[in-house]
C-alpha cells in the first residue's frame, strides 16, 4: 500500500515539474513585468527534483521499494 502511494506521490510531483517546466517558458516568451520572473519557476523545478531524487532514494534505503534487478 505504501509503495502505491509512493508511486502517485512521484507521479504528481514529476507532473508539478513539468508545469513548471512551461511557466518558465511561457514566462521568458512573455514581457510581462508584473509576472514572475522565470528563476522563480526554474528555482522551483530544481527544488522538487531534489525533493523526487530525495523520496526514491529514502524508499530504497527503507525498503519501501526495491530496484529492478533483471531490466532485460
Amino acid at each position: 500500500m505504501l509503495n502505491v502511494i509512493l508511486k502517485i506521490v512521484l507521479v504528481a510531483l514529476l507532473l508539478y515539474i513539468i508545469v513548471n517546466l512551461f511557466r518558465g517558458l511561457f514566462s521568458a516568451l512573455k514581457n510581462d513585468p508584473d509576472a514572475p520572473p522565470m528563476s522563480h519557476f526554474i528555482g522551483r523545478r530544481v527544488l522538487f527534483s531534489a525533493v523526487v531524487l530525495i523520496l526514491v532514494i529514502l524508499a530504497l534505503a527503507l525498503d519501501i521499494t526495491t530496484m529492478n534487478q533483471r531490466p532485460y
